[in-house]
């Protein structure tokens, strides 16, 4: 890994990654935003502002990693594309599990904090039930908090990495080295920061936290800075440390496929997205947070895997 900032390539990268998503954000805010955009497909979820999250907004840090490297002539060595997973399994299955782990812990935080919010009638559940006809019958609250749990943990992952792969490699595989030169603590920061900027455009039309909270939309954009410091510490934990982008597509397709969990049990107008339950607050995240932490005080977490063994000692020549 290179001992010197590559600082033309991080800015050829960064004006890709910020370039091509925030015109798509532009189109997305031309065209009634992320709440009123057209459907594509009349009766269904499929809106213009999805596809254009789903591809072009979350593709742009991939398709920033692949034309940085073919307008600077870098080549295609150390992609990060090699699973590793004989050295990395410790690494995939962390970040393949513990999104599920830390965000029940954060919304059960929530919960202690806030008994008020939780509905213990289940009526958001209820109504999906009731919705889904004959399907659901005789389905319990509590069956669907099960299935929509274990098909979160075990199926979200896979599927919702097929969308994040856009930014994990642009973020994962080719900033945070290039970053690596600042020290693995202020890469990962950086990192978070620039993450989390990244994000503003669809904040401010509501992703994530809606628009009715307090300091709308600034103190949402602000949290989400928060929020990619944590994540991107995790995250990057388990990319350099697994030597492969791979566990961070699944961690971060984990992460979005967990996330609502605490919603469903919210009583209906309660809560404050940008406290919890879910973990884009600041207590609905609060177990990254203190992972982040404990990533951040340790020497060896953000240290590549190939520079954290110890070197093999020499045999003594003749």
């Amino acid at each position: 890994m290179s001992q010197t900032l590559d600082t033309k390539r991080i800015l050829i990268f960064l004006a890709f990654a910020f370039g091509i998503a925030w015109a798509g954000a532009l189109v997305i805010a031309l065209t009634g935003g992320i709440v009123g955009s057209p459907s594509l497909v009349p009766g269904s979820t499929y809106t213009l502002a999805f596809v254009m999250t789903a591809v072009v907004y979350m593709g742009a840090p991939a398709i920033a990693n692949v034309l940085t490297r073919l307008i600077s002539h870098e080549g295609w060595k150390n992609v990060g594309l090699r699973p590793n997973i004989r050295r990395g399994w410790p690494f995939w299955l962390a970040t393949w599990f513990l999104p599920a782990v830390f965000t029940i812990l954060g919304a059960a935080v929530y919960f202690l904090f806030f008994p008020q919010d939780f509905d213990p009638k289940l009526t958001l559940l209820n109504q999906m039930i009731a919705q889904a006809g004959p399907a659901a019958a005789g389905m319990s609250a509590i069956t669907l908090i099960v299935i929509q749990t274990v098909q979160a943990v075990l199926i979200s992952p896979l599927l919702n990495g097929l969308f994040t792969f856009g930014e994990e490699f642009g973020w994962r595989a080719y900033l945070l080295p290039k970053l690596m030169p600042l020290g693995g603590k202020r890469a990962v920061l950086l990192l978070g920061v620039i993450w989390g900027v990244w994000h503003w455009p669809i904040i401010a039309m509501g992703h994530n936290y809606g628009f009715d909270y307090p300091g709308f939309p600034w103190l949402g954009m602000l949290m989400m800075v928060l929020v990619c410091i944590g994540l991107s510490a995790f995250l990057s934990w388990a990319t350099l440390r697994a030597g492969s982008v791979w566990p961070a597509v699944i961690g971060h397709g984990a992460v979005n496929g967990i996330s609502a969990l605490g919603a469903l049990v919210l009583v209906e107008g309660a809560g404050n997205p940008l406290v919890g339950p879910m973990p884009v607050g600041i207590i609905g995240m609060a177990a990254w947070l203190v992972t982040a932490i404990l990533i951040f005080a340790s020497s060896r977490a953000l240290r590549p895997a190939e520079t954290a063994a110890p070197a093999p000692l020499e045999t003594p020549q003749a």
